[in-house]
């Protein structure tokens, strides 16, 4: 077993609630050989500095992330995408240590060939048909060279986050006032998830200080 990382200690001590899960997952991933850190305020658990694995506990679970889970074998269906557009992500969500004991197997297998995915080098095979911009949004980059110009300096990830946002809406005026909501936020060269407290990188691991400001 590889050694505990003491902000880790730290991090599960203070924890409100599923330190018994949390202990039990670390447990499992620390018999693979992987090494603990703490990334964004989660234990996360790397392979030759690169993320393999993440332990967080949520309002109504704890839940073990695959940084690439979309490459892991799943004939059982156990892996699940955190939101409808995620290409890589998956996890596995757990409210009881006798649920993580009873598929102990199941994850040191995943473990293991997410850590050998890593070794050989193999990545997932992203989506890469554009998001199509809405005419709303086109509109208002036509008559804000401003606006366009920060617009087009976004990440592509944030383009895309920002057009899936707007394009959901089914309504014209619903689509503007989700364009005029973001705007600040694009032009201040923010993605939609990204925190702007400062108090750290994205939300929701931010503390919440990012609510009382402007």
């Amino acid at each position: 077993m590889n050694p505990t990382n003491p902000k880790v200690d730290a991090h599960i001590a203070n924890a409100k609630k599923w330190q018994p899960e949390m202990k039990a997952l670390r447990r499992i991933i620390l018999d693979t050989g992987l090494t603990e850190e703490l990334k964004w305020d989660q234990p996360c658990y790397t392979h030759d500095g690169h993320n393999i694995v993440l332990i967080g506990g949520f309002k109504d679970h704890c839940r073990l992330m695959f940084c690439n889970g979309s490459l892991l074998s799943d004939p059982r269906d156990l892996l699940q995408k955190p939101g409808e557009h995620t290409q890589a992500g998956r996890f596995i969500p757990f409210t009881s240590v006798a649920e993580i004991k009873a598929l102990e197997p199941e994850l040191k297998s995943f473990l293991l060939a997410a850590i050998e995915n890593e070794k050989a080098g193999v990545k997932p095979t992203f989506k890469t048909t554009p998001e199509p911009i809405p005419e709303e949004l086109q509109t208002k980059l036509n008559r804000n060279p401003a606006l366009d110009e920060a617009f087009a300096a976004l990440t592509p990830g944030r383009q895309r986050a920002y057009l899936l946002h707007f394009n959901a809406a089914k309504q014209s005026a619903t689509r503007t006032s989700r364009i005029e909501a973001c705007t600040p936020r694009i032009l201040a060269g923010k993605g939609i998830h990204d925190c702007i407290c400062g108090h750290s990188q994205k939300m929701p691991t931010c503390d919440g200080s990012h609510k009382h400001f402007s």
